[in-house]
Parts: C-alpha cells; structure tokens; sequence
C-alpha cells in the first residue's frame, strides 16, 4: 500500500543535503519477474477425500495460501533466502488480497495495479510459509537468534521463528521413508532414499505418471524421459491401458451402475444373453 511519503521524503531530502545520499519517494520495487518456487492454494470443493497422515509430512493442515521456497542439495537455504520468501509473502498477499476484493479468480495472472488507498488484507492466518531444504540448513540456523529454531514432533520438520511470521521448515533429507512421503523423498539428496522413494510413489494422476518416468530415468537410468505434454499423456494412457489389462474384468466393472455396464453393448447380444439365462434357470 502507499504511504503520503512524498512530504517526508523532501524533508529529508533537505535534511541531507551536503551528504552523499540520494533520497526517492515512491520507490518502484518490484522486478520485471517474481518467481515463487511452489503455491498451493486452497480450491472451493475437494477432489481427494485423503485424509491428513496420508499427506506428505509437514503438509497435514494446509492453509488458505501456501508459498513454499526449496532449495536443491547444491544450494544453500540461508537468510537470505528466508528474507526472500518473506518478501514473497508479502506481495502475494496483497495480491491474493485485492483479487478476492475484486472477485477475480485466482489462476488470473492480468497485472494488477496496487491503489494508493487503503484496502482490507486477508487475515494473516490464511497465509502459510514453507522452507524446504534438501539438507537441514546449518549456516542458516547460525544466522539466526538462539532458539529461532525449534524441532516438531515428526523427523524433518521444523518451525522457524524469523521476523513476526512462523516458517514451516521441512528437511528431505530426515523426513520418514514412508509411502505417503515418496514425493518428497523424490527429491533428497541420498540416493538410496530417492530410490526407496521411487519403489513407493504410486501416481494419481497423469502429472504423477510424468514425474515418476522422469525421476525413473533420472534415479535408475531407466526410460526415455518425456519432453513435451503430449508425451506425459501417451506415457499416461499406456500405464493406465496396461494397468486396466491386469484387471479382472469383475474389478473392471465393479462400482458401475447396471446401464454404465450394458452402454456400448449390441442390444441383439444383450438379448440373446438374457434368453440364455431364462433358459438355463
């Protein structure tokens, strides 16, 4: 939001005249491109009804707004690091603030101009950060004051206490080699885990059909790796045609109304099948 700092500026301007510093009001800060490295943000209708110690761990009680910041096993998460995630979430929530002042869906990527007036921001507690990190992040810990970091009752999760907000901190590397934590564990820097992780990832969906042949090719050398959509979907339909072929066709059916079942069939055949069946019985 802007402030009426345009009188202030001036007098400081005066103020330091004679001094080598440059004073600007109104200073634009936003670069060309911000770019979140993960956001997950809460839908109207859920379309899993998965319960929370199937999630991965440290995503059980997700919020409104989710910001998550990882580092891979070459890069360090440290302060500055941190401070950027909470400038991320600063401008995402005066974003998300005036779409839903606006009414505008929340995958809208139109520019939005911030007005000089005042206006109402989501509640705090509907914005949620997240810091993850291959490797538990030692220099950072260090940048920080004693006890900023404390551990959660899970291996691998912590709570950063930096600044007025808690950050989430979740470290690949420590968290439990359980099914339900495979797509973290997809991307720790052990090999042995991200293998572990690969035997126990079962995809849900044609996305997770992509990233299981990516990370089977990158873990085990195994498969050609796709390049385009139109290779996630071929790859997704041939699982899935193999995966329905093992099917007894009982399975295959199970669930199915009466008329989902006959759709598609010859009614002379359907017909002829029941006649048998009166004859038979």
């Amino acid at each position: 939001m802007h402030s009426r700092a345009w009188p202030s500026g001036k007098a400081l301007t005066d103020a330091l005249i004679g001094l080598p510093y440059r004073v600007s009001t109104e200073e634009e800060l936003a670069l060309r491109s911000q770019r979140l490295d993960v956001l997950i943000i809460e839908q109207a209708r859920a379309t899993s009804n998965a319960a929370p110690d199937q999630r991965p761990d440290g995503l059980e009680d997700l919020a409104a707004h989710n910001l998550l910041s990882y580092k891979a096993a070459g890069q360090a998460y440290d302060a500055w690091a941190l401070d950027e995630l909470s400038s991320h979430y600063v401008t995402y929530r005066k974003l998300a603030s005036l779409r839903a002042l606006r009414q505008l869906p929340a995958e809208d990527d139109a520019p939005i101009t911030e007005p000089r007036k005042a206006y109402p921001l989501l509640p705090a507690e509907d914005f949620r950060c997240f810091a993850v990190a291959t490797r538990f992040p030692r220099k950072l810990v260090k940048q920080l004051p004693a006890g900023s970091c404390q551990r959660r009752e899970k291996p691998g999760l912590y709570v950063l206490r930096a600044g007025t907000r808690a950050v989430r901190l979740v470290v690949l590397n420590e968290l439990r080699a359980l099914p339900h934590n495979a797509p973290w564990g997809l991307f720790a820097s052990d090999e042995a885990r991200r293998r572990t992780a690969l035997e126990q990832y079962r995809p849900r969906s044609e996305v997770g059909v992509h990233l299981h042949n990516l990370m089977a090719h990158h873990i085990l050398g195994d498969g050609n790796m796709a390049h385009t959509f139109e290779d996630m979907q071929r790859e997704a339909l041939d699982w899935l045609k193999g995966y329905v072929d093992k099917l007894d066709p009982e399975e295959r059916l199970k669930g199915l109304a009466p008329e989902e079942r006959l759709k598609g069939l010859d009614p002379a055949m359907v017909e002829a099948w029941l006649a048998k069946q009166h004859r038979d019985h």
